[in-house]
């Protein structure tokens, strides 16, 4: 499941394609605050290549530019906040959200956390590295990992799937400097943002198999809130 939970099974994944555009279109409206044109803004043209890769609608992608660059006369004000606390069987998560109203982002934590706890601040975070998480994926035959990693300045790497996409850690910092350095060490970069990687991630074969559907419910349950742009789960594997 990786430092960052997503929905694995695949007729989820297909019913959560509204939700993913929702969030990407957020992810734009912040990034086109610093420009509307992706050539000249990194960070937007980041965010416009993962909103591609999924085939989010180009007059959804461009409005959520155009409403978030100010060009559409609209004021767009989305507040980061981070919850912490627990899974059911102890299992610890870090929920990020974007929300334009944190009274009611607040009151659906609460809600959703009683089949599990909801911590205070620094309760759980203390267990994650807050770290750059890139998505990348090899663009020329036989591009090394590793040597990438240590050229770009990346902290450490691991594979992500089964389709050849490779997680490169940085320290927050570097994030946006690892990301233009990979390129040209035959990577292509698919996503960059600041995340969290649990320190001490909890075996999921540890855990019986009715008890792990019960904590993908849960996960599964913050991911599909309007609010929550992110679920990072302390499950390895």
């Amino acid at each position: 499941m990786g430092a960052q939970w997503k929905a694995k099974h695949k007729d989820l994944a297909a019913n959560a394609k509204g939700r993913l555009f929702g969030k990407l279109a957020k992810d734009i409206m912040i990034a086109a605050r610093h420009g509307a044109d992706p050539a000249a803004n990194s960070r937007l043209r980041l965010v416009v290549e993962q909103a591609r890769k999924v085939s989010m609608p180009k007059e959804t992608l461009d409005r959520a530019i155009k409403k978030g660059a100010g060009l559409t006369g609209e004021t767009v004000h989305f507040e980061h906040v981070v919850y912490e606390g627990f899974a059911p069987h102890r299992v610890p998560v870090m929920v990020e959200c974007l929300t334009d109203n944190v009274n009611r982002a607040a009151s659906d934590m609460r809600v959703l956390f009683r089949k599990g706890q909801l911590g205070t601040s620094g309760s759980v975070s203390w267990d994650f590295d807050h770290l750059g998480i890139i998505e990348a994926e090899a663009a020329t035959p036989g591009a090394d990992p590793e040597l990438a990693a240590i050229e770009a300045g990346a902290q450490d790497f691991h594979s992500a799937d089964d389709d050849g996409v490779v997680v490169f850690l940085t320290d927050p910092t570097d994030l946006d400097l690892v990301s233009r350095a990979l390129p040209a060490q035959g990577f292509t970069v698919l996503s960059a943002k600041l995340g969290y990687k649990p320190k001490n991630p909890i075996d999921p074969a540890s855990l019986s198999a009715e008890h792990l559907e019960e904590v993908e419910a849960f996960l599964a349950a913050l991911d599909a809130n309007e609010d929550v742009q992110n679920v990072f789960a302390g499950l390895g594997g």
